[in-house]
């Protein structure tokens, strides 16, 4: 009996033929199990599914994975005993399979079919769904254009990709939170998220926050927000979930498995910038150890999700070409890499050694990244350091002299930007750039007053300093970009902080500033003349 089925034909220009669709229900209603064929565009069945009275259980598609915008091409039939609706099981099957239909044909008492009803995958509807519910119908009712309807879908999911990203060549992403505490503190982290993911060059296509009270320990969010974000990445367009968290070996390949997409977490954002930001031999050794001690706790899953993981972001840089070598080759690597900081450590020891011979004082500058360290050190140092308003536009220390009077010199060095939740493995292969910080006799915090969110980075930056045992060291706390703010408020926040403003652009902002590292470094005020502005103090140093 089952066999007969196999040898029938469903038209390609119909969902189901009638003839179908009654061999069907009398075949279910004889053995009481729901059946189930799935259907080419051809028209040809391709398998046949036996389940329970309640449900039946599709056999595994993933070799047959779609374009970014198409369906799979196939679409199912199945029967109901009691002539129920699409069930929610229906409908994940609908969107996790991206199929091109489905349909469930009642089976009345007698075992004639009763009501059909059906589904298929949406653009976008009113209800934010991934699909859209056709009236309930007989099988002599059907829609007979049902190839057509399919073209124009896929054409309209076509069109929405291209909207999504104009520019070819960018991957377009979906950013997730699941969220523990505070709505607020969520929105926060995951707009940093997004400006990470925009300076990587991906395209952000939505935003997703989920409250939750613990995070799922295997798929982060519940099954059911997965279930909805495959649909997003169709209607969206996306390739790749990135979430706002570090991400376990097993947790990326639960996820890429459940969902066919591409997972990136936050570290391998993070470290994709530092890939492309990493312009000296130095930065790119220190960025290659970084990611292969990330890697190397994942090189032993072998499965799709792995090869997902290792192309495009997350997988740039200089050890691309590392990355799917086995955990022997990949520890050897890291060890030689190690080796490589060491040395480079070694030298850095070494000028600094130099300089305390000479009695130069040491001032760093560190900071939440893209506070404006940078282009405070050009402004004090009348310097060129590289400045892009941008994550982590520096990556290599600079280190330049400025001169106080009495031939008082103070090497001053713009230190890598700091961020929240920074990947210990990047704190580890940076530990050469951070010893500059080590043997600072000052510390200038710069802070971008004009974040709405800047005490929780005053806040995270500490932590990275206590972290890394710098939170004894002499501070200056400056609040930088004080032209975006009204002169009273920032009056009064430096008052309650305790910090001095400037504008990292604007020299004639920095008296107070050049006072209190005169004073700290040398514990006497800096002597000048009372009409000098500060600009004309600046200048003054440069030409000391």
């Amino acid at each position: 009996m089952i066999e007969r089925i196999g040898r029938r034909r469903v038209s390609h220009g119909m969902v189901v033929t009638p003839e179908v669709g009654k061999y069907l229900a009398e075949v279910s209603h004889e053995i009481g199990r729901q059946i189930g064929i799935l259907v080419d565009r051809r028209g040809q069945i391709e398998k046949i599914v036996v389940g329970t009275a309640r449900g039946v259980f599709l056999p595994d598609m993933s070799s047959d994975k779609p374009g970014l915008a198409r369906f799979r091409g196939v679409r199912l039939i199945h029967t109901h005993l009691h002539e129920e609706p699409l069930s929610e099981e229906d409908l994940t099957d609908l969107t996790l399979l991206r199929l091109d239909w489905i349909t469930a044909i009642g089976v009345k008492p007698d075992g004639m079919p009763g009501l059909v009803y059906s589904a298929h995958l949406v653009a976008h509807n009113a209800e934010d769904h991934a699909w859209e519910l056709t009236e309930p119908t007989t099988l002599y009712d059907l829609n007979p254009d049902f190839l057509e309807i399919i073209e124009s879908l896929e054409e309209e999911f076509d069109r929405v990709r291209h909207a999504a990203s104009p520019i070819e060549g960018r991957d377009r992403a979906i950013l997730v939170h699941a969220a523990t505490g505070s709505y607020e503190s969520a929105r926060e982290s995951i707009a940093e998220l997004e400006e990470l993911a925009r300076t990587t060059g991906l395209v952000v296509v939505d935003t997703v926050i989920q409250k939750r009270h613990m995070i799922d320990p295997k798929f982060i969010v519940g099954q059911g927000k997965l279930k909805e974000l495959i649909g997003r990445s169709m209607q969206r367009g996306a390739e790749m979930i990135v979430f706002d968290m570090n991400l376990t070996a097993g947790q990326i390949k639960a996820v890429a498995d459940f969902t066919e997409l591409k997972i990136l977490d936050r570290t391998q954002i993070i470290l994709d910038i530092f890939a492309q930001r990493a312009r000296t031999t130095e930065a790119k050794i220190q960025v290659e150890l970084a990611q292969l001690k990330y890697l190397l706790p994942r090189l032993a899953e072998k499965n799709t999700a792995m090869s997902r993981l290792t192309g495009g972001i997350g997988g740039r840089g200089p050890g691309e070409s590392k990355l799917e070598i086995n955990r022997r080759r990949a520890r050897d690597k890291i060890h030689r890499l190690e080796h490589e900081i060491e040395k480079i450590g070694q030298r850095r020891y070494v000028r600094r050694s130099l300089r305390k011979q000479h009695g130069l004082p040491v001032v760093s500058i560190v900071g939440y990244t893209n506070a404006g360290k940078s282009t405070l050190l050009n402004s004090l140092t009348h310097s060129d350091v590289t400045v892009e308003d941008k994550l982590f536009a520096t990556l290599n220390p600079a280190s330049r002299r400025l001169r106080f009077p009495k031939e008082r010199d103070v090497i001053i060095t713009d230190a890598v930007g700091l961020i929240r939740d920074l990947p210990p493995d990047l704190l580890s292969a940076f530990r050469a750039t951070f010893e500059e910080v080590q043997d600072a006799d000052l510390l200038l915090h710069v802070v971008d007053i004009g974040n709405p969110h800047f005490e929780h980075r005053i806040s995270e930056v500490n932590g990275i300093l206590r972290q890394l045992e710098l939170d004894q060291k002499k501070t200056i706390l400056l609040f930088n970009k004080t032209d975006l703010l009204q002169h009273e408020p920032v009056f009064n926040l430096c008052r309650i902080h305790d910090a001095i403003p400037l504008c990292a652009y604007d020299t004639s902002t920095f008296g107070a500033l050049l006072d209190r590292m005169h004073q700290l470094l040398w514990q006497e005020p800096l002597v000048h003349h009372r009409d000098t502005s500060p600009t004309e103090q600046v200048e003054s140093l440069h030409r000391l």
